[in-house]
């Protein structure tokens, strides 16, 4: 098989798939690195996403068997382009350690901007002792913004923080609410009641059409003042001009970025000169049990398609097609 890593990034990826394939099976690994070079793609029997966007022209460019996203997100990949050629489509389950991952990457966020972690930093190393002066967890509001995997391991971690938690959902009166433990759910229609509890708001949303730039200028002014961003979910969902208002006028306390609207971020980019602004680069869901568990359900795949079999089952990929 010759699989095509698409972007030179999330390179343990790579070795953790390879480890998980037959070491006869003739596999070829290859890193595309320019996406503007379709000709160095070459052809593909495997092709996984990482963060390029797969398009008609690409797949006519690559041919590949089977497009296999290497985690949950697959809002780069044109689904009807890929049903009309026959091309499978797979993506791994965002339940278990990558939900998990994520949900304690999104703690340690909070956490860091609530205490000022940079300014910290700085202190230790200027010998500054007892600054900056940090907030609590304990006793905030902390929202979620969307109730899916990763949003339900959140609450159950807060739990311990002694927070109080509320959530905003298209329907509050949905079964599945009720494993979160709220305090108070909100449907979308009443979001801005919602937030103006808000001292720590968690974007858990999925990005598409009708949730790009949802967190915009509108949800800003609605929140608490002082009450502080955290994401984790995908960058595009927040509205970048809206967000850096918010930050540099002080509306805003701060934010903790995992994700953002261009990625790799470039490093000049106005918002990672801002003291209030934790980043980091979209590792939330990088960690050794998360990414062991993808490459099982990668390299399965990769094996059903070297046998000719059916892509995936409901129970080993979150969404395929033959």
């Amino acid at each position: 098989m010759r699989i095509v890593f698409c972007g030179d990034v999330f390179a343990s990826s790579r070795e953790l798939l390879r480890e998980r394939l037959p070491r006869d099976g003739g596999d070829e690994f290859h890193v595309w690195r320019d996406r503007g070079n379709l000709a160095e793609a070459g052809r593909a029997d495997v092709l996984i996403p990482m963060m390029f966007t797969i398009d008609a022209a690409v797949m006519d460019a690559v041919r590949p068997r089977l497009i296999q996203q290497f985690g949950t997100g697959l809002e780069g990949v044109d689904i009807d382009a890929a049903r009309v050629r026959g091309i499978a489509v797979a993506n791994a389950p965002g339940s278990g350690s990558n939900g998990d991952s994520t949900a304690e990457h999104a703690i340690l966020l909070m956490l860091a901007v609530l205490r000022q972690l940079p300014a910290a930093q700085a202190n230790v190393r200027a010998g500054v002792l007892g600054m900056p002066l940090g907030r609590m967890m304990a006793g905030l509001t902390v929202c979620l913004y969307g109730l899916g995997t990763t949003a339900l391991a959140i609450a159950r971690r807060l739990r311990g923080f002694g927070v109080r938690l509320i959530g905003i959902t298209r329907d509050p009166s949905a079964p599945k609410v009720a494993n979160y433990g709220l305090d108070g759910c909100y449907a979308t229609a009443e979001r801005d009641a919602a937030l103006a509890e808000t001292d720590v708001l968690a974007v858990c949303l999925r990005l598409n059409d009708a949730t790009r730039g949802v967190v915009g200028a509108g949800v800003f002014a609605a929140l608490k003042r002082g009450a502080i961003l955290v994401n984790t979910a995908r960058g595009p969902l927040v509205d970048y001009g809206a967000l850096a208002s918010a930050l540099e006028s002080g509306r805003l306390a701060g934010a903790g970025l995992d994700v953002f609207w261009q990625e790799p971020i470039p490093p000049a980019d106005r918002l990672l000169a801002l003291p209030n602004v934790v980043a980091t680069p979209h590792v939330a869901g990088v960690t050794d049990r998360s990414y062991a568990e993808i490459a099982t359900v990668v390299a399965a795949n990769i094996e059903r398609l070297r046998r000719g079999e059916e892509i995936g089952t409901p129970a080993a990929v979150g969404r395929s097609m033959r």
